[in-house]
């Protein structure tokens, strides 16, 4: 197989969570492009005629919708049961799916810490759990986390979040630990400061916006499409012996 050709999905049935706007949605684009059929869930995502839908089919793959708030657990078990008998094999997942709620430390409510780290740590988990157990069992798999500068740095404002992609990192290199002997890997994306609604706060506040355009040494927000690469690299056969690895696409920011 030629080099290139290992960068292909033809064949491949993707699930991508959070996968409405932003990067979930640069990340389904990206995997429909290089050949794989989506699976799509988000809170809010229309189970038909979507965005992200259209975006698919436009590249002529196939795609299935779904709505599944990762904040209620209940629901959460409720999608997953659904759609493994709707798809009895998934070759990728993809665990993007995330909030962020901003409030210091002394004030940040314990509602604040819980949602945070429902959604963005323990849905992945039992996510992970649950859809790879079917690749170990069949021997062969790709699942790639969301991460963040903030699985390794602190962040200002964010405990609950910088706690839930500190853990996310870890749950990464967990898994990997676990499952690269079983054929499937596991590894994870550390986007930099990305223009999506996450970060629009931060954009909109000249003082803070400023500073973290002067650290960022490629001197711009990324956007969506710079992730595109190694999403689809992660997912791919060219990807076969790289494990618990947490691929920062900053602009160079960890480098500064």
């Amino acid at each position: 197989m030629g080099i290139l050709d290992q960068f292909r999905l033809d064949g491949r049935i993707a699930l991508v969570t959070g996968c409405r706007r932003g990067m979930g949605r640069g990340f389904a684009q990206a995997l429909a492009e290089a050949g794989a059929d989506i699976i799509g869930v988000s809170a809010t995502l229309e189970t038909s005629g979507s965005e992200v839908e259209q975006d698919v089919l436009a590249r002529g793959r196939q795609f299935r919708g779904y709505a599944c708030d990762f904040a209620d657990r209940k629901a959460l078990y409720t999608f997953i049961h659904q759609v493994k008998r709707d798809f009895p094999r998934i070759d990728i997942l993809v665990n993007n799916a995330g909030t962020i709620l901003r409030k210091a430390a002394i004030e940040h409510p314990d509602e604040y810490w819980d949602q945070v780290i429902e959604v963005n740590l323990t849905a992945q988990f039992i996510l992970a759990r649950e859809i790879g157990k079917e690749m170990v069992a069949r021997g062969k798999g790709k699942i790639v986390f969301t991460a963040s500068l903030l699985t390794f740095q602190g962040g200002i404002l964010v405990p609950s979040y910088a706690a839930s992609k500190g853990g996310v990192g870890q749950l990464t290199m967990a898994l990997a630990n676990e499952w690269a002997s079983k054929g499937v890997n596991v590894n994870a994306i550390a986007p930099g400061y990305i223009a999506t609604d996450n970060t629009a706060t931060l954009r909109a506040d000249p003082v803070r916006s400023e500073a973290i355009l002067a650290r960022i040494p490629a001197g711009r927000w990324g956007l969506p499409d710079d992730l595109k690469g190694a999403i689809v690299f992660l997912c791919s056969e060219a990807a076969n012996y790289v494990h618990g690895a947490i691929l920062p696409v900053d602009g160079g920011w960890l480098g500064r």
